[in-house]
């Protein structure tokens, strides 16, 4: 097992409950329900790719290459960029306003992490 990744996942994965039930209770009376909404849509993925994560760091033990290192770091590079750049979208829209829809345009390079981290899933899994 790959300790690292599995300590990420654990961090990553209190950070989602914790800006999971913030965006459940306090954000909605801060900001407008499309702002939830986007807000929640970085919970979700950050979600969804601390399992992957949490995979990454059981299968490397069978399948210790590059690629699965890789792998989890495309996962995590993701949820930095694309659950990141929601949730700053959302606390600019809370304490700034509008008008800075373009911190938007890095949540895309965070989607093409997330796709480069299940591609490069699917290779370490071919390589032995």
């Amino acid at each position: 097992m790959h300790k690292g990744y599995l300590q990420s996942a654990s961090l990553l994965a209190a950070l989602s409950i914790a800006m999971g039930a913030f965006g459940a209770h306090a954000l909605k009376e801060m900001v407008s329900n499309n702002a939830v909404s986007i807000f929640e849509t970085g919970v979700r993925y950050q979600f969804y790719h601390v399992f992957a994560l949490f995979i990454i760091a059981m299968l490397y033990k069978e399948f210790p290459n590059k690629f699965i290192i890789n792998a989890g770091r495309f996962f995590i590079a993701g949820i930095i960029l694309f659950s990141g750049s929601l949730y700053l979208l959302t606390l600019l829209q809370a304490t700034v306003g509008d008008g800075y829809n373009w911190v938007g345009a890095i949540t895309p390079v965070g989607g093409l992490c997330f796709i480069a981290g299940w591609i490069m899933l699917f290779i370490a899994l071919k390589r032995r």
